[in-house]
């Protein structure tokens, strides 16, 4: 993969490549920093819990967890840094202004991220990161290639204080799924793959993921949905479940 950056630097052992890229965001108007691991295979487009940053998955073990993968080249890791503050956490901001941040931002990903990854990519994401990986694998099938949707809370009016326009309709999987016909997206969406909708069975989101799932399966869609005992809202989980999605 290769990266045009303003600054970037590489550390190869025999074992696993980590860049540091750190680059100007047109879409966004400030610098962003990135995490990228391995040498080749399958992309994962890694997204930060709420308001986390682009090296959490590292500190966190989850690059450690995928290690193995990683090292012989069956995936590699982006891991993305996130603008969740000045979008649907900026408490300070009016809803329609917090909306407008997240679209830039997610032109940032489809313009200035994906069109340098090789190949077909799995937007991943834990808890709020989840939010990311699904709304993108929807409102985008075509540019990606799957997700992996772990411990996820999905409808995004939960944030907006009652505000409604057509950017929050379309950015609400809860709200524009149930109308959605259009075989432009529903095709390439089953087309998908993996689609993995993940959380624990004592979640406080928990219904979040299984009326997402229904709300897949009504259109034609299907994801693989599973529940695990316990809360299942923590790193140590979400290893295990990426571990087992991507074996």
């Amino acid at each position: 993969m290769r990266w045009f950056t303003i600054t970037m630097s590489t550390i190869t052992t025999t074992e696993m490549q980590r860049d540091y890229i750190k680059e100007y965001s047109p879409s966004l108007g400030r610098d962003m920093e990135i995490l990228h691991f391995g040498h080749e295979g399958r992309p994962l487009l890694v997204f930060p819990t709420s308001m986390g940053r682009f090296y959490q998955w590292e500190d966190f073990g989850l690059v450690g967890a995928l290690a193995e993968l990683i090292e012989r080249g069956a995936i590699q890791l982006v891991c993305v840094d996130s603008v969740d503050g000045e979008s649907w956490y900026a408490r300070d901001r009016p809803p329609g202004d917090r909306v407008r941040r997240h679209l830039q931002y997610e032109a940032y990903i489809l313009n200035e991220i994906l069109p340098r990854l090789p190949g077909s990519a799995i937007a991943c994401g834990a808890s709020f990161g989840a939010l990311h990986a699904v709304l993108l694998a929807t409102r985008h099938p075509n540019r990606v290639g799957g997700f992996i949707a772990l411990s996820g809370a999905y409808d995004t009016a939960r944030w907006l204080n009652g505000y409604h326009d057509d950017n929050t309709y379309f950015t609400n999987l809860m709200a524009f799924l149930p109308g959605l016909n259009d075989e432009a997206y529903l095709g390439p969406l089953r087309a998908q793959n993996p689609k993995v909708i993940a959380t624990g069975e004592q979640d406080p989101n928990v219904d979040d993921s299984i009326k997402l799932a229904s709300l897949f399966a009504e259109r034609g869609v299907q994801v693989g949905l599973e529940i695990w005992p316990g809360w299942a809202h923590d790193w140590p989980y979400w290893k295990d479940m990426m571990r087992r999605f991507l074996g």
